[in-house]
């Protein structure tokens, strides 16, 4: 009889290997892999859920315009205690707290740093995923500053026509018509350009402006809540009110651009004549802040770990991490992160730990 070669038999190894994969994934096991998730994702109605009390920060967008697999529009989600908040709700954001086991029926309000579409595109479908998921009888609360009732009237006009269809089709007991929608609440500045907009005995949250000219406003946030503290800067140039609201807080989630690496992105559409997103790439160096900027700020401030979202530009992989940061590593002495979507920090009120983890 005649032997078959041996790269013939791995050929024929593999494609049974690949049909009996085919097999099973397309049969009752496969059926309950998929009723696992089901199971996971149904059962965890409370976020909280197995979590000490502390604070707790979810990275749900870590991404730009300019997204990626690992990094899609900017959201970040707050939990103190049993509260759960939005900064900026990028698009895709719902469907990433989703992957990450926080109901949207639980955010108790959204707070947007400013109105570049990426960091509001994906409000629509937040609010409606809360909606359902809650049968939330009251609208959705949108925080920001002047400028946010505009935008909460045309994302509200923008789905009241599927907000009609979602009623007609599951009936006020499921989506009570009360609970459709957004709803503005508009904040202004006080002295040092700063204002607490939320002030409970745990919880105070504080908005500050920032620099992103010409997008004004533009603000951070700052959340302290049992003795842990986080701040979120928001689009902004290197600022001195980010460093000064930083002040020995746990972790600061701050945006970051790489000047070297989108000279490079300029450069490479300037060959290829696509003058329009070279232009783009040379203007958005001004706004931002680089990462060796950004540690500067975190060492002044005192701050214990800092962590980059904002990711500009795309990082298709965390060995790219590195050329990202450049040197500022060196410029700060306590851990830094770059983020991906699904990152978790955890802060337990009562320590001063901040536990590391990640929820795909």
């Amino acid at each position: 009889m005649t032997r078959l070669p041996r790269r013939l038999w791995f050929t024929i190894l593999g494609l049974s290997a690949t049909a009996l994969l085919i097999w099973v994934f397309s049969g009752a096991l496969a059926e309950r892999l998929i009723f696992r998730v089901i199971e996971r994702a149904a059962s965890t109605a409370d976020p909280a859920q197995g979590l000490p009390d502390g604070l707790h920060v979810g990275l749900c967008g870590t991404g730009s315009p300019m997204t990626d697999p690992r990094h899609s529009g900017p959201c970040t989600a707050v939990l103190a205690g049993h509260r759960l908040f939005i900064v900026d709700a990028g698009p895709g954001s719902a469907a990433t707290l989703n992957r990450m086991l926080l109901n949207p029926g639980r955010v108790e309000a959204v707070l947007l740093t400013h109105f570049h579409g990426d960091h509001m595109g994906g409000l629509g479908d937040l609010a409606l995923q809360r909606w359902v998921a809650a049968s939330a009888e009251s609208p959705l609360e949108v925080h920001g500053p002047i400028g946010v009732k505009t935008v909460v009237e045309g994302i509200t006009l923008a789905y009241s026509t599927d907000n009609d269809y979602r009623i007609a089709h599951h009936g006020e007991r499921i989506v009570p018509s009360g609970g459709r929608g957004l709803s503005a609440k508009e904040f202004l500045m006080g002295q040092g350009d700063r204002t607490v907009i939320i002030d409970s005995p745990s919880l105070k949250v504080t908005a500050f402006l920032v620099d992103h000219g010409p997008v004004k406003p533009a603000v951070g946030y700052r959340f302290d809540y049992k003795g842990r503290s986080v701040v979120i800067s928001g689009d902004t140039r290197a600022s001195a009110a980010v460093e000064r609201e930083s002040k020995n807080v746990d972790l600061l989630i701050h945006e970051g651009l790489s000047p070297r690496l989108v000279a490079l992105m300029e450069s490479g559409f300037a060959r290829h004549a696509r003058t329009a997103y070279a232009q783009v790439m040379a203007d958005i160096r001004n706004y931002h802040t680089s990462p060796e900027d950004a540690a500067e700020i975190a060492q002044r401030a005192g701050v214990r770990m800092l962590v980059f979202n904002h990711i500009v530009p795309p990082l298709p992989s965390r060995m790219l991490d590195v050329r990202f940061l450049g040197d500022a590593s060196a410029r700060f002495d306590g851990p830094i992160r770059v983020g991906v979507d699904g990152d978790w920090f955890s802060l337990p009120a009562g320590t001063t730990s901040i536990e590391v983890d990640s929820r795909p």
